[in-house]
């Protein structure tokens, strides 16, 4: 396997001056899980640090944005779309984030949808964590990228 920001032991932003703008999206998940009682009064009171939803959604927003100043090699990149949706799973006590960026440039956008759902999910936990030190952030993964030379990805290990 080769690791393309590894060469000979030295760090180094890949080169994409070649490479053609395509179309590319990428979707991505993962579950911030309460202890039933947390979860059953956040739903009904909210957090005492305000809206959750919103408050993560749009962090998740800025975290998508800001990618390139959080991961050292990633590029900076114009995104063409960020949305977050947000599904409140009573089963499990979670809630479940999940994203999709669009972008029509160079490079894929996997870790800017990865990042928006990490930064919404660590929202949600700071808003949160006065009332409950358990909670667990759990499978952040990639669902699903098209665009560039690798073209189609889709997780269907879930």
């Amino acid at each position: 396997m080769n690791f393309s920001h590894i060469k000979k032991k030295n760090i180094k932003m890949v080169d994409i001056t070649s490479k053609k703008n395509t179309s590319r999206v990428a979707k991505a998940s993962c579950s911030i899980v309460f202890q039933k009682k947390t979860f059953e009064k956040i739903i009904k009171d909210g957090s005492p640090k305000g809206e959750i939803i919103n408050t993560a959604k749009l962090a998740g927003i800025l975290g998508a944005k800001k990618t390139s100043e959080l991961i050292p090699l990633s590029h900076n990149l114009i995104l063409s779309s960020i949305d977050l949706d947000f599904k409140i799973n009573k089963k499990k006590c979670s809630i479940d984030i999940f994203s999709i960026i669009k972008t029509s440039y160079k490079t894929g956008v996997e870790i800017e949808a990865l990042t928006a759902c990490s930064i919404a999910a660590l929202t949600i936990y700071d808003m949160c964590k006065s009332s409950d030190k358990n909670i667990k952030i759990n499978d952040l993964k990639l669902l699903f990228k098209s665009g560039g030379k690798s073209g189609e990805y889709e997780n269907k290990t879930f």
